[in-house]
């Protein structure tokens, strides 16, 4: 594994480390707790979000595996403990490490044509898979984000 995909891996690694420690501990009531805003998604609902997105661009796009989202269950996503998401986001990290370890620093300026079902939302435009990785963690980062936040306005909500 070359420089540059290493710290491709250790950065989604350290992401989904991030994750499982702002969920684990939280009860049902936390985890699906959501902010009085419209729109607005529980601890569950972003975790999930996150895992599903990590999932589809790392594997999906960048190293070319077949895989299926269903982005918008994401979104209705649900659960009494963190054990499932948890379990989700460890198997993933070895399964990224895994295909980016068999990835060749050659292969970073391939270009691939994201489907619609694992692009999300927008136009699907074609994209180096050195460009997808490097999406892939902004876009996680901006959501660990989201969910630090849900996080502690939960645990505070539950407190009083």
């Amino acid at each position: 594994m070359t420089n540059e995909i290493g710290l491709y891996a250790t950065k989604l690694t350290d992401l989904l480390e991030a994750l499982v420690d702002a969920i684990e501990g939280l009860d049902d009531a936390q985890l699906n707790w959501r902010p009085a805003v419209p729109d607005a998604n529980s601890s569950y609902v972003i975790a999930s979000h996150i895992l599903g997105n990590l999932e589809a661009w790392a594997l999906g796009i960048a190293c070319g595996q077949a895989v299926e989202r269903d982005r918008a269950a994401e979104f209705r996503a649900a659960g009494h403990n963190a054990a499932p998401l948890v379990a989700q986001a460890r198997e993933l990290s070895r399964r990224i490490d895994e295909a980016l370890s068999a990835l060749a620093a050659t292969e970073l300026d391939v270009v691939r044509e994201p489907s619609a079902a694992l692009r999300g939302v927008g136009t699907p435009q074609p994209l180096t898979v050195r460009e997808a990785l490097m999406l892939t963690f902004e876009h996680g980062t901006k959501h660990l984000g989201h969910l630090d936040i849900t996080r502690d306005l939960a645990l505070a909500s539950s407190e009083g």
